[in-house]
């Protein structure tokens, strides 16, 4: 039986992804904090490793919290050591996977309001999400693997039965589905940069006024771009998933609306999100940073995205 082995398979994106890949016949091998393979036990994630035809590394803490020292930490952390831990497992392993797919994230580029973002010509942020981002990629790519080809997946906003699905359609369904607009707030250092070569902060109040970027992806895209570069032997390094023609906040909220049937949706600044998110525990720069996402290499190679209508996503997942 064909091998398959995902590290962080309890989340949103890992189990819709093993259902996935069970169904078309894969044995599917788990690395995580429990199981015959933990993270810690080398010998254990080489043998999970060994055999298998993909990897896919999806662990790491959330980053839907408040950006405390210990969270900030745990975040860099999580990521790094995990990928470091599976580097290490397919240099050892006998019989290395053939490609190894490692979760990044396309908060790795600027905030961006003036044009898209492409794996060869988008230009890196900086502060702590986007250092974050770096030392994960830098992680990921160290060292000579012969045997296994590396794509990192540079993933948006991942629409479906997830969590920032039902924070949309919450939002909307409580008549509060209008945009979020920046301005000025009290400065922190929460997003200063991290890691052994941190950049500078990222702190910074934008007056987008509801136009800062939303690149999404839907779940099934996300399974699909999985099994579509596993096919593809001659594409490796980073690749964006997100849909071809990105939103902004006030076209997502319109849309939130409309999902859901709210006749009008009240809008918020900053200085009414700021204490929101404090009480939720978790940050605005979620909300705020434009993100301008393009799949350009998908598109180049070939990739046919399935769900690209932001209405027809949502009426949908509203529906259920």
């Amino acid at each position: 039986m064909t091998v398959a082995v995902i590290a962080g398979a309890s989340g949103f994106i890992g189990t819709a992804l093993r259902e996935a890949l069970e169904d078309e016949g894969y044995e599917v091998r788990t690395i995580g904090r429990s199981g015959p393979a933990r993270w810690g036990d080398a010998a254990a994630i080489r043998d999970a490793v060994t055999g298998a035809e993909l990897v896919v590394n999806l662990a790491g803490k959330s980053v839907n919290c408040r950006y405390t020292d210990d969270n900030r930490d745990e975040i860099l952390r999580s990521r790094v050591d995990t990928t470091r831990e599976l580097r290490e497992a397919i240099a050892a392993s006998p019989q290395p996977p053939r490609v190894w797919f490692n979760a990044s994230t396309g908060t790795i580029y600027r905030d961006a309001t003036d044009r898209p973002q492409g794996e060869d010509d988008g230009e890196i942020g900086w502060g702590f999400s986007c250092d974050v981002a770096r030392n994960w990629e830098r992680a990921f790519f160290d060292g000579e693997l012969p045997g296994t080809r590396r794509i990192a997946l540079r993933i948006t906003i991942v629409l479906g039965d997830g969590p920032a699905t039902a924070i949309f359609l919450r939002l909307g369904r409580l008549g509060l589905g209008g945009p979020q607009f920046d301005g000025w707030w009290f400065r922190h250092r929460r997003y200063r940069g991290i890691g052994p070569d941190p950049s500078r902060d990222g702190f910074a109040t934008l007056r987008t006024r509801g136009r800062q970027k939303f690149s999404w992806i839907h779940i099934d895209d996300v399974i699909g771009a999985i099994r579509f570069l596993r096919d593809r032997d001659d594409i490796e390094g980073p690749i964006n998933l997100a849909t071809p023609e990105a939103t902004d906040n006030r076209g997502l909220m319109a849309a939130v609306r409309r999902a859901v049937r709210a006749p009008f949706g009240i809008p918020a600044w900053r200085f009414m999100i700021e204490p929101a998110m404090w009480a939720m525990r978790t940050e605005s720069e979620l909300v705020f940073k434009s993100r301008w996402v393009a799949p350009r290499r998908l598109l180049d190679a070939g990739y046919r995205f399935r769900r690209t209508d932001l209405d027809e996503v949502l009426r949908e997942l509203a529906s259920r």
